[in-house]
């Protein structure tokens, strides 16, 4: 997938990606303090978005500016999660009128990976996002990128603490916190002397061991007995079974941490399948429609939210706002959130909806009555 960085964005582009925005940020139907606090951000006017949108209909919200492009690297390009990351960087991209490619590995496999992201500084990419899995194989990647003047941001995964990689920032969730605090909301399911079982699919990989390393100081402390059970990079029926094979000779096992959305699916079909509600519990990984159903009808106890559109939404926005600042606006560390995603609170991910990846329709979500604090 080819563009040309010189080329300039059309007038047309240009409007589509304004009143995309203003859409996006309230459109005609913001009115009152909202709307002028938008009018103030896009052209210091006190005019409704309405009026503002009528106003400036020949110009843009960003000055002209050449067609970005984007290059995207992922450990799993075929993977469910990824769906709402993807749909995210469609947003960020149709909403600054720029480009992306999403690539890499469709298993996890590092060189090719590399590979990708030679390609993307070859093809002279206005920016890279990568999901950081291996500690050292992306330094001179990220360097020669750098020494070209191309971003670099990972997403997803990073290296570990204490590691050196030049990667302008971090957008994606702590795993390390975020698998501690899994594991200290399974100690209530579970007491001293019970087997608990880590299941992932790539162990070793930098975006999801450090989940199960996060946990693993939790369950000692608590006297839990704990063990790895490697599964498949390929989601369902390899996961799935590898999962059936482990229990079979593992009955005593009291419950499962799942630590990737595949595997996450596996278990929760597998409870299910098996009658094993009430048996063995199940704690998983984010949030795909097979997941928030089983937590909804008691087979998983909690799963955990990690912002998988934001993660492809701010890495885009953030590698926009460098190239158009002239590199002034610096990319920054996101921490995605942890979520904890129990039975009281799964209700409105159980709606298809684009920001969670189960549906491709644009539509508006009602916010909250009230915010949990």
């Amino acid at each position: 997938m080819t563009e040309d960085r010189s080329d300039g964005v059309s007038k047309e582009q240009l409007e589509f990606s304004r009143r995309r925005f203003l859409r996006y940020a309230g459109g005609t139907a913001v009115a009152g303090t909202a709307a002028g606090g938008l009018a103030a951000l896009l052209g210091d006017q006190t005019a409704s978005a309405a009026t503002l949108a009528r106003q400036n209909s020949d110009s843009a919200f960003f000055a002209p500016h050449p067609k970005y492009h984007f290059v995207m690297i992922c450990h799993v390009t075929t993977n469910s999660f990824f769906t709402a990351t993807i749909y995210g960087i469609q947003d960020a991209c149709a909403i600054t009128g720029s480009t992306y490619q999403w690539t890499g590995s469709a298993n996890s496999v590092v060189n090719q990976m590399v590979s990708a992201f030679n390609s993307g500084i070859a093809a002279k990419a206005s920016g890279i996002g990568c999901c950081l899995i291996d500690n050292t194989a992306f330094n001179t990647p990220v360097d020669n990128a750098l020494s070209k003047g191309i971003p670099v941001i990972a997403y997803n995964a990073d290296v570990s603490a204490g590691v050196a990689n030049h990667r302008m920032a971090y957008v994606g969730q702590n795993n390390l916190t975020a698998g501690a605090a899994v594991g200290a909301e399974i100690l209530n399911h579970v007491k001293k002397g019970d087997l608990v079982a880590g299941i992932i699919a790539t162990p070793g990989t930098g975006n999801i061991q450090p989940r199960l390393d996060g946990a693993k100081p939790v369950f000692a402390k608590a006297g839990i007995q704990f063990v790895e059970v490697g599964t498949s990079a390929t989601e369902g029926a390899p996961e799935y079974n590898k999962i059936s094979a482990w229990y079979a000779g593992h009955k005593d096992v009291k419950f499962m941490m799942a630590v990737d959305s595949g595997d996450s699916n596996a278990v929760s079909q597998f409870i299910q399948k098996n009658k094993l509600q009430g048996k063995v519990g199940a704690s998983v990984w984010d949030v795909g429609l097979p997941v928030v159903q089983a937590i909804n009808a008691g087979y998983v106890t909690a799963t955990v939210d990690q912002q998988a559109y934001l993660q492809g939404f701010d890495t885009i926005m953030q590698l926009f706002l460098f190239n158009i600042s002239g590199g002034l606006m610096k990319p920054t560390n996101t921490d995605t959130g942890l979520g904890i995603v129990t039975k009281s609170n799964v209700a409105p991910y159980l709606s298809k909806n684009r920001f969670e990846g189960t549906s491709a329709t644009q539509r508006v979500l009602s916010p909250p009555t009230s915010i949990a604090h």
